[in-house]
């Protein structure tokens, strides 16, 4: 049997079963999606497209959550968090979800930020000294070595949250500062490790110059850990994850959560979904990074959602102030510098705010956002935005490592929940 009759096959039982038990959460939602100014209607458009794509064997499944005014207008699960053990995907399935801690980490930050701990043209090295002094890289000698200049000045607060900060993630070339970064194995370790061997690794470029995607979280990250006295993970749990009632957010995959987590697939040659084993590799399900390894449920990640939309505030608990919100979501990036875009090239009508992706002119970006709305996704195909303007936040979830998994769905997942506004 082929992967797409499989998990077709699976779906077309599951979806039989719900239909038996009388689900009610769909009559909910359309009941919902009414008061909020949303068709049902429409909205079905998203989830026959996404369905779509799981029957074809495209992808194992996917999870959507879209809430506006406040009212919960459409969530759906559909095809397989695991093919193996042909375990259905659902609302309380966890997702490791990549980049898409990187927002969470931005606003762990702005909590100090509020607090009066530093300012965003504060010296990273005024709080971190093992990044003072760094040395900017121009070039390779004859003999190989790098070629080292200090940089016109260094690198700030306000540079790791916008990606300015003249670091890289590496490790994807040939020069000597992409070989420095590959043998330094940044991610292997402890924050404070982090850090360590990055200030022994040059500035790719000037601060405040470049927008390149880095390990800048993870500075962000060691920042709230030395400004705040506690570890990353507690300070999130403590003053973001508790306050917010985010019950099924995790870092890594703890063991006892296992099997509650979508396995992460990918395309083989073959054009089959096979698993990547991406959390199977040793330390893989136990880091503890600023820009990669948080794990949760769509659901609860739009309880964060929610709380940026409603201007720092949910249910009556405010993480942030409305002045802080407007301050991340504006675009940060100085005159002449864009935001790089997945797979090459850069974001047309889009900037970058304070660890989020930020759209400037709704017609360059060629989508149905309006001016300010925001987000960010993660490697394995997970995306999430927020639109004050609308009132409106969406969620949608995959683990799917490149191919279909890509930029395009998050595109389209985008375009078919606008197109369900009516009010």
């Amino acid at each position: 049997m082929t992967e797409r009759l499989r998990i077709a096959n699976v779906c077309a039982g599951l979806a039989l079963g719900l239909l038996l038990a009388g689900a009610t959460a769909p009559v909910e939602a359309e009941a919902s999606a009414v008061i909020a100014g949303m068709s049902a209607e429409r909205l079905q458009r998203l989830d026959e497209h996404f369905h779509r794509y799981v029957d074809d064997g495209l992808i194992s499944g996917v999870v959507t959550y879209i809430v506006r005014r406040g009212e919960v207008v459409h969530r759906d699960a559909y095809g397989l968090a695991d093919i193996d053990a042909k375990r259905p995907m659902s609302q309380d399935t966890y997702f490791y979800l990549y980049s898409m801690t990187k927002p969470v980490t931005s606003v762990a930050l702005l909590i100090l930020y509020e607090e009066g701990r530093f300012q965003l043209d504060d010296p990273i090295a005024k709080y971190l000294p093992e990044l003072a002094d760094l040395k900017l890289y121009v070039g390779e000698g004859s003999d190989g070595n790098m070629i080292l200049e200090d940089p016109a000045r260094q690198p700030t607060v306000h540079d790791v949250f916008r990606h300015t900060a003249g670091f890289l993630y590496g490790g994807n070339g040939n020069r000597g500062i992409d070989r420095a970064y590959s043998e330094a194995a940044l991610m292997n370790g402890t924050l404070a490790e982090l850090t360590r061997k990055l200030g022994k690794i040059p500035l790719a470029y000037e601060p405040g110059t470049q927008w390149v995607y880095s390990v800048s979280h993870d500075v962000q990250a060691r920042l709230v850990e030395v400004l705040s006295g506690m570890p990353f993970d507690e300070f999130a749990q403590r003053r973001i994850f508790d306050p917010l009632g985010m019950k099924n957010t995790v870092f890594g995959r703890p063991d006892a959560l296992k099997d509650r987590f979508a396995v992460i697939y990918g395309g083989s040659q073959r054009g089959q979904l096979e698993a990547t084993g991406a959390l199977d590799r040793p330390g893989a399900a136990s880091r503890v990074l600023g820009g990669l390894s948080l794990s949760s449920t769509a659901a609860d990640y739009a309880r964060f959602a929610e709380m940026l939309v409603n201007s720092g505030e949910l249910d009556g608990v405010r993480i942030l102030s409305r002045k802080t919100v407007d301050l991340m979501d504006s675009n940060h990036l100085p005159p002449g510098v864009t935001r790089g875009a997945a797979g090459g090239g850069t974001a047309g009508g889009e900037g970058y705010g304070l660890g989020v992706r930020v759209v400037t002119d709704p017609a360059a970006a060629g989508n149905l956002t309006s001016e300010g709305t925001f987000g960010w996704s993660g490697a394995a195909g997970t995306h999430f935005f927020v639109d004050r303007k609308e009132d409106l936040v969406a969620v949608f979830m995959i683990q799917s490592m490149g191919g279909a998994g890509g930029p395009r769905m998050s595109d389209e997942f985008e375009t078919l929940v606008y197109q369900a506004i009516v009010d």
